[in-house]
């Protein structure tokens, strides 16, 4: 065996035989990271077994799925998790993974779990799930970082499941490297995914991430894996959002919305209900709008503030929506409704620490402005869905149908929605009304005239 050194891209995984400032592949700057590659020879016998298969022949039924036991995690996932699949769970540190992940396991009832923690001792673990009030039997933990370990073990526990928290603490004497580098990453992988596959078994690997947000590591390993699985949520807030970034086994439409407890992670069915504020009276400011998170429509609060600027420029600052987004709407609002607002502050903030880009969110954005600039509250169960666009137009958005019925569900009586998507609404609702307008003008006049 010789060995040599290169140098990876940790974004890409493009490989160049010296170290360069910027990747030619996909243009991104110090992202090259040395790592000592060793030749070794496959030999050619190794899968002489193997042989080629009709269809008919594959014995096993690729769409049978477990119940994970978490609705949220089973509607990411796509109805549940496949047997012999590999899942990569990746998000910020302190966001919760190894709580999701502890929580599913000790919460598993579909055979025996091998959970393997280079992070944590058992004792530090055991801690974690006194707290969670969960206990499984089946359930077996292992400290350690070595692969030649863990799958000493799992050959002789044989798991219907394998939990590495995490893959990046994992290592393997084949490799003369540091833990957590790219070669040791990409090995550490192929070697579990060899085995999760010959024995039909699931793995779920936790990943750290960059501080660009993305996982760290080689893109190869994203595409090695069937799954990536995104934890997000702000440390500050108490709501956690599970969204799939790839799903070999299902669409990645979905997202599984969880709410961080002193108890743990509790899942959240009805995300709107909770995102809502029940006010005694009615406040100036306050619009109520319907977003989309994939398939799954959310209704949050937009709130703003309008005030006289005390300086002599103006302040604009936005919490969970775009800046730039608000500074367009306010010159919009400027030039097209009439309204002066050059000299005002506005401040904007979406209620409940979510962070959305639905352009959806714009009527709803303007009307909080509006209700704010003239201190005129909005009625009660007036709920708004719609692009505003540069000409004070009302646009067209995507599922509006979705958006119509989640309010309907939760009591609201009138929608303001865009005159566009009047001939798509396939059923109409029985409890709601639908208003369609074509311009902000029009919504002013009704509302604040």
């Amino acid at each position: 065996m010789k060995a040599k050194t290169i140098f990876v891209c940790r974004n890409c995984g493009a490989r160049e035989p010296k170290w360069a400032g910027k990747c030619s592949t996909c243009g991104a700057w110090n992202s090259f990271e040395e790592e000592v590659e060793v030749a070794t020879r496959n030999p050619a016998s190794s899968n002489v077994s193997c042989r080629p298969l009709r269809l008919s022949e594959v014995r096993g039924n690729v769409d049978e799925r477990v119940d994970t036991g978490d609705g949220e995690l089973n509607r990411v996932l796509g109805g549940g998790i496949v047997p012999g699949s590999m899942i990569l769970l990746g998000g910020e540190p302190g966001v919760g993974k190894s709580t999701l992940v502890l929580q599913f396991a000790l919460q598993h009832r579909h055979g025996k779990v091998l959970y393997v923690s280079g992070e944590e001792s058992v004792a530090q673990i055991k801690t974690r799930a006194r707290r969670l009030s969960l206990n499984n039997e089946n359930c077996f933990f292992l400290p350690g970082n070595s692969l030649e370990a863990v799958l000493e073990h799992a050959r002789a526990l044989a798991p219907r499941m394998l939990i590495v928290d995490s893959i990046q603490t994992l290592s393997t004497g084949a490799v003369d490297a540091i833990p957590g580098s790219l070669s040791q990453i990409r090995e550490c992988t192929n070697a579990l995914l060899r085995f999760s596959k010959e024995n039909a078994m699931t793995t779920i690997l936790i990943g750290h991430i960059t501080k660009d947000g993305q996982l760290a590591g080689p893109k190869l390993l994203e595409h090695m894996v069937d799954t990536v699985l995104q934890f997000e949520g702000d440390q500050q807030h108490m709501y956690r959002i599970l969204r799939s970034v790839k799903n070999r086994f299902g669409a990645t439409s979905e997202i599984g919305i969880y709410e961080m407890a002193p108890s743990g992670l509790r899942q959240v069915p009805n995300p709107s209900a909770l995102l809502l504020s029940n006010h005694e009276r009615e406040l100036s400011g306050i619009a109520v709008t319907a977003t989309m998170e994939g398939i799954r429509p959310i209704l949050l609060e937009a709130q703003a503030l309008v005030s006289t600027a005390a300086y002599g420029t103006p302040q604009r600052s936005a919490t969970g929506f775009d800046t730039r987004r608000l500074n367009m709407l306010l010159a919009v609002l400027e030039k097209r409704a009439g309204f002066r607002l050059a000299t005002k502050d506005v401040f904007l903030n979406i209620a409940g620490g979510i962070r959305v880009n639905d352009p959806a969110l714009d009527l709803g954005v303007v009307m909080a402005v509006l209700s704010s600039n003239i201190d005129a509250p909005i009625p009660a169960g007036i709920l708004f869905s719609g692009e505003v666009g540069l000409s004070g137009e009302i646009r067209a958005v995507a599922r509006v149908e979705q958006r119509v019925f989640e309010a309907e569900k939760l009591g609201f009586k009138r929608i303001y929605a865009p005159a566009g998507n009047k001939k798509g609404l396939t059923k109409m609702p029985t409890r709601i009304e639908i208003k369609f307008v074509p311009k902000i003008t029009d919504i002013c006049q009704e509302l604040f005239s």
